[in-house]
This record gives structure tokens, C-alpha cells and sequence, in this order.
């Protein structure tokens, strides 16, 4: 018989205590009672037909959510990664050609992910608070001839929402299929998929949806699964085999659902939830209250003499705001004295914005007037009391 020698912990003798904060980075965003509650229903088995049925509630909110009639409509279990990774393990395989757009953090993410399984990539590349012409995506489709091309909706290292119009005809034009992450845009920027021609598009549960992070909703329109289905080679991860998922999910038309993981089912309990209340106020509500606060907020933020990063107000992402590093100031020290004081959280930058902006992002129930003047008040008392270098 084996004996214990490692005593137990201390630590876990202590009752677990987590504080309560404003969570007005880029996500996650605050979780509103309603949506913790359905998430503290009991746990029954991810193979039930009750769970099924909350599934299939899921399917048809992300369906509405994404205006989309895709039937390979479903949530991987796991953050935005899980999905992106999900898309571009699905659509490409080795040694064929990929075409990222690189004007932040999320398209070299996609571009690391191709490479590691063999793909051939190629990028464009944007400046930070840039984006791309059609004209630009257009050269690049045509010299690279990609599979997929990949564009974030919604930078939010950088803060810039880029314009979609025409590139989904594009992609289609060069046999491409056209890949969008919309993590932390959907919900809070006009979005429909189906009419701009998107063949892959996903998001995740913990921003404008304000569910906890762990499920990302994903969509495969017919074309994208015309590729996918006809491989030459298995996808390498068994866990985001879409042939496996889609009958989990029961998007592939089959009498009945095998095993293929746990799904964690509190996790869908909260995102069905997060989708109901979105239904209720209307998609086109939920944009509208994002833009009149982003506005409120770039307003208040422009008469305080603070500078927003993305110089065009239509490339503007409304969920996540990004402000030019205030001059003289140590960032970081902004954000610690921000949320010792106020009990906020605000972020500096990520990946190609590191040192360059503030990120403040105000979604789905935390986009508000009153939210606003809260970050600005904050914004106000550290910019007062925090160290400014005089060089």
C-alpha cells in the first residue's frame, strides 16, 4: 500500500474568496446574476436529452446572433483559441496556402496556428490602428491564391473594427474560403454573416455575451464544410474534428449522437442564458447601445485632451476602446492605481500595441452611460495622482 507524502494544502483549508470587480478591460467582461444562476443549475449528463434541447436552444441563438442560416451552427467547448483553432485545423491542411491579415495580435495568433500544421502562410500587415483596402486584399488573394484568408472584425489589441463590405465576394471570387473572428466585436457591432459572404465566423462566450469565458460559438457555411468533408488527410486534433462535433451538436442530419467529449454542460446552461437575453433586447438594440456609448466615452475622453489611437471614427470598435498612452505617464502604473483605487480594471496594451495604448472595454451590460463616466472619473483621478515625467 502506497503512503501519503505530500501533506495536504493549507491554502485549500481557507474558504475560496473572489472580489467583486468592474470589468472594464477587454474581456472578460462582468457576468450579470441572471446568467450566473442559470450556470448554478444542477449538472446532469452531456448525453440527456434535456441537454440536447439546450443545445439545440444554443444552435438557434447563435444562428440569430451571427444571422446566419448555417446548419453546422454550434459552441466548441473552450475560449476564442478553441475556435479559432477549430476553424483552421477544420478548413486547412498541410502544405496548402494561407492569407492572414496582420494589423494586431489575433492575426498572428491565426498565422502561427496554420503554420504549426504545415500550411503555407503568407500575411499582409497593417500598422497598429490600421486596416486593409479591398483593393490591398484583393493583390494578395490573387498573388497567394490561399484556401482561407483570415481577418479579425474586432482588434481589440488595437481597437479597430474593420469593414467587411465586399471581401466574403472577393474570397469566393479567388475559390477562397473567408474566415472572420468576431470575438470582440459580435453582439456590439452590425454583423450578418450570411449576406457578407463569411464562410467561417466565431466568437467567444465572455465579452459582449458576458457569459464566463469557456464556450465559443462558431458557424461553417456550406461551402467551408464542402472542403472540409472532402480532406485527403484526418484533421489533427480529434478534439475539433468537425465530423466528430457536428454530430454532438446534431448538425449532421444523423437519427442519433455518439460520445465524443464531456461537454461542460453548466458552461451551456450560462450561454443559453447569455443568448436569451440578447434575443430579448434585439440584436440591433444591442448595436445601437454599444455606438451612442463608445461615442459618449471617445467624447468625454477627447475633452479630458486624451488622444484615441484609431485616427477614423468608422474603423472605430465600439466594445473595446483604445486611447494613445497618455505622454509622460508609465501605463502600468495607470492601471494599478486604477484598480487599487476604484476597484476597475482597464489594460494596456497586446502584442503590437504593448506601451502604446490603454484598453478599456465596455460590453454588453457593462456598455453604459453610467459605466462611461465611471471610467472616465477614474481616468481623471489617476491622470491627478499618478507620477508625470517631465522630459
Amino acid at each position: 500500500m502506497s503512503s501519503v507524502s505530500i501533506p495536504p494544502p493549507k491554502c485549500l483549508r481557507k474558504t475560496l474568496v473572489v472580489p467583486h470587480r468592474h470589468m472594464f478591460g477587454p474581456g472578460p467582461s462582468n457576468v450579470p446574476p441572471r446568467i450566473l444562476q442559470a450556470g448554478a443549475n444542477p449538472v446532469i449528463g452531456h448525453m440527456h436529452p434535456e441537454i440536447f434541447e439546450i443545445m439545440n436552444d444554443i444552435k438557434s441563438g447563435i444562428q440569430y446572433m451571427f444571422q446566419t442560416q448555417n446548419k453546422m451552427t454550434f459552441a466548441v467547448s473552450g475560449t476564442g483559441h478553441t475556435a479559432m483553432e477549430c476553424a483552421i485545423f477544420n478548413t486547412v491542411e498541410s502544405g496548402e496556402s494561407v492569407l492572414t491579415a496582420v494589423n494586431g495580435i489575433w492575426g498572428e495568433r491565426a498565422a502561427e496556428m496554420a503554420e504549426r500544421i504545415g500550411a503555407r502562410v503568407n500575411t499582409i500587415v497593417a500598422a497598429p490602428g490600421g486596416f486593409f483596402t479591398n483593393e490591398e486584399i484583393e493583390q494578395a488573394l490573387s498573388k497567394h491564391r490561399p484556401v482561407v484568408f483570415f481577418l479579425a472584425h474586432g482588434e481589440s489589441s488595437t481597437g479597430v473594427l474593420h469593414p467587411l463590405d465586399g471581401i466574403g465576394q472577393l474570397c469566393h471570387k479567388y475559390n477562397c474560403l473567408f474566415l472572420v473572428d468576431s470575438v470582440a466585436s459580435v453582439g456590439g457591432a452590425p454583423l450578418c454573416m450570411d449576406q457578407l459572404g463569411i464562410d467561417i465566423l466565431y466568437t467567444g462566450s465572455q465579452k459582449v455575451l458576458n457569459a464566463p469565458p469557456g464556450t465559443a460559438p462558431i458557424s461553417f457555411s456550406e461551402r467551408a464544410c464542402q472542403k472540409i468533408f472532402n480532406r485527403r488527410t484526418k484533421p489533427v486534433s480529434f478534439f475539433l474534428d468537425l465530423s466528430w462535433l457536428a454530430n454532438y451538436w446534431g448538425c449532421d442530419g444523423k437519427p442519433s449522437r455518439v460520445y465524443h467529449h464531456t461537454g461542460p454542460v453548466t458552461a451551456f446552461y450560462s450561454l443559453r442564458e447569455s443568448l436569451a437575453v440578447l434575443v430579448e433586447e434585439g440584436l440591433e438594440n444591442s448595436w445601437e447601445r454599444h455606438q451612442k456609448a463608445a461615442e459618449y466615452f471617445h467624447t468625454g475622453l477627447e475633452s479630458m485632451g486624451l488622444k484615441l489611437f484609431v485616427k477614423e471614427k468608422k474603423a472605430r470598435l465600439p466594445t473595446v476602446t483604445t486611447i494613445v498612452a497618455p505622454h509622460g505617464y508609465d501605463w502600468k502604473e495607470i492601471t494599478t492605481y486604477i484598480m487599487k483605487t476604484h476597484n476597475l480594471e482597464i489594460s494596456g496594451g497586446l502584442g503590437p500595441s504593448v506601451g502604446l495604448v490603454l484598453r478599456v472595454g465596455l460590453m454588453g451590460c457593462n456598455s453604459s452611460k453610467a459605466n462611461v463616466d465611471m471610467v472616465l472619473a477614474a481616468l481623471k483621478d489617476a491622470l491627478k495622482h499618478c507620477h508625470k515625467s517631465k522630459v
